[in-house]
This record gives C-alpha cells, structure tokens and sequence, in this order.
C-alpha cells in the first residue's frame, strides 16, 4: 500500500486528507512542521509528499514552504510533491513547478481532482524508478560483458546480449551447464566464454565431440582404456575425463552419447569415479562438465534414448542460444567481423537481412569467405554472397529469450507498436537502415516498401535513434 507523507500545521486538514486519503486504498503519515517532514522522510519510505506552503513563520508569502520543498527535494529527488495552500501566489507556483513540483492545489481542495492527481503522479513515479533500475541493470550487464573474455564473440542483438550475460553469471559456479540451439550458431564459443571467465580459467578445458567418435572408440574416449582392451589398443591411455582432472571438459553433441556412455557418465558426474575400459581399478577425478546440444533431448528421453536422470545432472542449467534468424541484429555485425570490415552495398545489406541463415552462424561466415574471395571490387554486393538482390528487407521475426524460463523478458514486436501498426511490418534498426541506404534517404519509399505510413516509420526510428536528412524525407 501506498503511503503518503501529509505536512500542514491545521490538525483539521491533516484529519480530513488523512480520512480521504484511506477510504482510497492509502496509508497515511501526518506532520506539523518542516523540521518534523524531513525527520520522517529521512526514516520512513513515502510513495509521495502533499505540504502546506505557509507554517509558524507567517500565514501568506509560502517562504517556509518553498524552503521544505527544496529540502525534501535535496532529500528524495524524485518523489512527487503535491503543494497546497490557501493563499495562492501564481509567480512562486510557476518557479516552483519548473524546479519540479509535480502539482499546485489552492484550498479549498476538490476530492476528485486531488485523488486523480494523487494515482497518476504515483503510477508515473513507480514508472520511472523502474526504467531507472532497467537502465542501471543494463548498463551494469553492458560494463560486465565489456570487461570480460568473450573468447571474439560477435554480436549486436539484445537476444544475444543477455545470453552471455547469463553465461557471465553461470561462469563463477561449477555448475553443469546444457547448452542448446541449432547446428552453427556457437554453442562451443558460448562454452569457452563459460570457461574463460570461471575460477578454472587456468586449468584444463578439454573439448570432445561426442558425435564425431565412433561408437565403438567412445567409451574409451571419454574414460581411457588400458593396454589389449580393444583391437589396437597397444597401450595404456587417459581418457579425456583424466586430461580434464580440475578443469572442465565440454562434452558437445551430449545426445549422441551411447546408453552405456550415458551410465558411467552419470556415475562420473554423481561419484568422480571411473574404470578405465578393460580396467577394474577404479579412479577419481573432479571435473566441471559443459554439454552441448541441437537434439531434443527431452524427447528423447520419450523414446528412451536418453538417460531422465542423467539429463538433470547435465542441464542443471540450460542457456538456450537462438538461431541466427532470431537475432538479425547481429548479422551485419558478423558479416563487419568475417570481411574484416570491407564495405558492402545497399544490395548486400538488404540481402544479408532478408537470408533466413538455416546453416546459422557457419553459413553466413562461409559465405563471407566466397564474397571475401570473389568480389571483383572493393564494396561487396548480395551476388558475391551467392544471395539474390532484394530492394524490400524481409521483416525480422520476434527475438526468443535465452532460455525457456526467461523468455517472457522478450517482448513481441506487437507489444511495442501501436495497433496501427501490423505485426509482419515491424523492421528492426538493421532493416531500417539498410531500406535508407537502398532508397537514397527517401523515407516515404522505405515506408511503402515497409507497408507502414511515414509517420508509423518515424516512430521506428525515433525508437532506434536513427536520423535521416529531412531534404529526402518527403521524397
């Protein structure tokens, strides 16, 4: 409940707010004095502040209470401060209300009026200290991510940002963590960062490709195998749980571990113990575990082709990665990276962003490395891509969040426009500016090729902070 902080030195005022004030849902703290309104605004927290502009001093100039004003604005700058009083100076009310009374009521007071004020001035305050502390909370997750080792991650979208802000986090524990997405996005660059930044930064980080061993040659893979234990096996060898003894050991492609595997790995993971393969000495080993992905193992766990148990002691987190056509705000990004900064023409960048990437991050930079190669002059363009040119940049889909329990922080683009404007035109700032640079600046064709209004597209803009010439606005 809200409580409101009420200074008038007439008790019969202080009573009668006081009553209206809690028949409407608030709690209520009255003072005399100025010195008495600041004692209890420095102790108790108050959602906003209603004073009398006149106290002992005398009963018309409002010195006293321009001073207390001042006072609690030095004490608590942003709360709202209702002024009230029976003698009304329309000088001091206007200096007071550009230094930052939030209203200026004469007595007299009009129940309804007072109460409008009171809800809208409350519901605004509460607005602002929430998008202070998002604006706090982000530019400490953007000062983290900048002083970390991100290992030469690339990127410049927000679905991405808090994805390693969450591998951030996740880097000062030793917990399992379960990395998904699709094939090529970076599941393994999300698994060093995870490394380089742990306490274990200076040990071993051994990775192995579950997918690529065969069958056969896994389990000794993973546990090592002693000499005349297989076809071959001429002598002795650690396992990569051994090479990894008080590091980490990222295990990528989890799902194509045999159901043997799946056993001992899970005893590893419960125990720290192990047999070698053709081995009964039993050995110990303490290792941090990263897996990674592009299976549903939750399905196959359905089918009974993964371990339930051993699922929850890998994913004890999951940081779910998106694939690249959920974040095309990191594809000119990437692109800048792969080239090595080479220019590229309105062609390439509209292009670049209408390309669905199914093959993820490894597709764009294959196809990088083809522009890279056969570009016949300095600027490249959508062909050198292999990518037809396209003058009307596909829209981007909605960004999804880094897990399926965080993904709620991601809004829908419809939850960000007005409803004049339909969901399938909702360009991000890459497509927008990529439809300037391919229309010369005239923003009443990037509109059209858009389907929006030019109105409509300039609160897109306004919203990303981007500025065109205002010569080629109109066309």
């Amino acid at each position: 409940m809200d409580k409101i902080l009420i200074v008038d030195d007439n008790l019969d005022v202080c009573q009668a707010l006081s009553l209206m004030l809690e028949l409407n849902g608030y709690k209520s703290h009255c003072v005399q004095s100025p010195e008495m309104a600041l004692d209890a605004i420095e102790k108790h927290e108050f959602s906003l502040v209603i004073q009398d502009m006149n106290f002992t001093r005398d009963t018309t100039s409002g010195e006293e209470g321009r001073e207390l004003f001042h006072a609690l604005r030095e004490c608590r700058p942003g709360i709202p401060i209702i002024l009230l009083t029976a003698w009304t100076e329309l000088e001091m009310a206007v200096e007071l209300m550009k230094a930052g009374a939030a209203d200026y009521l004469g007595k007299p007071w009009d129940d309804a009026k007072l109460l409008t004020s009171i809800g809208n001035l409350i519901s605004l305050h509460k607005l602002s200290r929430e998008n202070g502390e998002l604006k706090r909370q982000k530019a400490e997750r953007t000062a983290v991510i900048h002083e970390a080792n991100l290992c030469g991650l690339v990127f410049g979208s927000t679905a991405m940002e808090r994805c390693v802000d969450l591998a951030l986090q996740l880097a000062k524990s030793d917990v399992s963590v379960l990395i998904t997405g699709p094939n090529g996005a970076g599941k393994d660059r999300l698994a060093d960062i995870l490394h380089a930044n742990s306490p274990l930064k200076d040990k071993p980080f051994i990775k192995v490709n579950v997918g690529a061993l065969p069958m056969e040659l896994m389990e000794a893979e993973l546990f090592g195998a002693e000499a005349g234990a297989f076809t071959g096996a001429t002598k002795s060898r650690i396992g990569r749980f051994e090479a990894a003894n008080g590091g980490t050991l990222f295990l990528d492609e989890i799902g194509n571990l045999p159901l043997s595997g799946q056993v001992k790995l899970l005893r590893v993971l419960q125990t720290g113990e192990f047999e070698r393969l053709g081995s009964h000495q039993t050995r110990k080993c303490k290792v941090r575990v990263l897996s990674a992905t592009n299976a549903d193992l939750r399905q196959d766990i359905q089918t009974g082709r993964f371990r339930e148990d051993l699922f929850y002691r890998l994913n004890v987190v999951e940081l779910a990665l998106p694939p690249l056509c959920e974040r095309r705000d990191d594809v000119l990004p990437l692109v800048q990276h792969f080239t090595r900064g080479r220019a590229l023409d309105a062609s390439a960048k509209a292009a670049l962003l209408a390309h669905s990437w199914p093959g993820n991050v490894r597709e764009l930079e294959n196809a990088c490395k083809r522009a890279d190669i056969l570009a016949r002059g300095e600027m490249l363009s959508a062909v050198d891509f292999g990518l037809m040119p396209t003058q009307t940049p596909q829209p981007a889909v909605n960004q999804s969040g880094i897990s399926s329990n965080e993904a709620h922080h991601n809004e829908p683009f419809n939850t960000l426009l007005p409803e004049s404007e339909p969901v399938n035109t909702a360009p991000n700032r890459s497509e927008i500016e990529a439809a300037i640079t391919a229309h010369n600046g005239v923003i009443a064709r990037v509109a059209k090729s858009f389907g929006l209004s030019r109105q409509a597209l300039y609160r897109r803009m306004e919203k990303f902070g981007i500025e065109v010439k205002s010569s080629k606005a109109e066309g």
